[in-house]
């Protein structure tokens, strides 16, 4: 008689590690072309309508990048909180309160010069994005409270907040009752790059990735957060400031996912109305878990999932799929993914039972 035994690999795998993440991927991508085949759709002309939407020109590619900006903001602050083992499910509302304090700023300051707008946008929304990881953190700390349910709470705080003002006080009174803002003056916008529709956020997704690769390698906060991830008693029990530490990566993760609510804002949608809240932050964690919280692979996640998100408007227009197809796609492709990381980390031993 068989018998199986589950036991922790003494060293992760390193070369195999992309390849079962990637078999993963194709192992979700198979699924959902299962469930397309059952609602009487054709699985291969759906999977190829997928991509090509996503990677067949130039205007998608495009498209795809400019979608993976606030997702990877949003995914690099997850992805810090989870080094800690955190569980922030807050960054859609984090993402939300940034773009709600970047638009305060661009309505306060329409006259002033780009130079000073746009710095106190990027400001205000790392506050305010911040500010929203800051309570859940202090609540886990003083009451024990389960970050997981916190966050996910603010989450709803936050959207209802902003429907608030766009319904309310901000409301552009010649908006023909639409809700949302007047829109943001040429200095509160962020430019494009060159004659593409690219915006210059890519360069503080780029330079953010930067920095939070060299701040978990090279400095001694981020070594001690990775330690207390691993073993948070023993992090404890070496003196290691714990609870600085949580507040620390969960400001850092509300702060970075409030920068990407402040892009949408600006450089995409050029004022605040309640169709930017369109899931990033969820799809943040998929992407986190996708990289195994990796900086540069958490760029690549982003672009393929902003191209999942793209492609998908291909699916509803050709094939007329619904919607909510894309939020199945993601949850499958992290439940793959989750599943091909356990085999990573642990491995399966057969033992004949005597």
């Amino acid at each position: 008689m068989l018998r199986f035994k589950i036991r922790k690999r003494q060293e992760p795998l390193v070369w195999s590690s992309c390849l079962i993440l990637f078999g993963a991927l194709v192992l979700s991508i198979a699924l959902s072309a299962v469930m397309l085949a059952l609602q009487g759709k054709p699985p291969l002309d759906a999977m190829v309508l997928l991509f090509k939407g996503a990677f067949g020109s130039r205007w998608a590619v495009q498209d795809c990048l400019i979608k993976a900006v606030p997702i990877f903001l949003c995914s690099l602050g997850v992805a810090i909180a989870f080094r800690l083992q955190i569980w922030n499910i807050g960054a859609e509302g984090q993402y939300a309160l940034g773009a709600i304090g970047a638009t305060w700023v661009a309505l306060q300051l329409p006259d002033q010069p780009w130079f000073v707008v746009l710095p106190t946008m990027l400001a205000m929304s790392f506050i305010a994005g911040g500010f929203w990881g800051f309570i859940p953190a202090i609540l886990k700390l003083r009451m024990r409270a389960n970050e997981i349910i916190v966050t996910l709470m603010f989450n709803y705080l936050a959207i209802l907040f902003l429907d608030f003002l766009v319904y309310g006080p901000w409301k552009d009174p010649i908006s023909f009752g639409f809700p949302m803002t007047r829109e943001f003056s040429a200095s509160a916008i962020v430019g494009k790059i060159g004659n593409t529709e690219l915006n210059w956020g890519i360069l503080l997704c780029i330079l953010s990735g930067i920095a939070i690769g060299v701040f978990f390698r090279y400095t001694r906060i981020g070594y001690e957060l990775k330690a207390s991830g691993e073993n948070i008693r023993a992090a404890r029990y070496a003196g290691l400031p714990y609870d600085r530490l949580v507040i620390l990566a969960m400001v850092l993760s509300g702060a970075l996912a409030g920068w990407a609510g402040f892009l949408e804002a600006s450089a995409t949608i050029n004022r605040l109305q309640p169709s930017i809240i369109v899931g990033y932050g969820y799809t943040a964690i998929v992407v986190a878990w996708l990289a195994r919280l990796n900086p540069l692979y958490i760029g690549i996640a982003s672009f393929l999932l902003a191209g999942f998100r793209v492609g998908l408007e291909n699916l509803q227009l050709d094939l007329q799929v619904p919607a909510a197809f894309g939020g199945i796609m993601e949850g499958l492709i992290l439940l793959t993914v989750l599943m091909g990381s356990f085999f990573i980390d642990h491995r399966i031993e057969l033992r004949k039972k005597l």
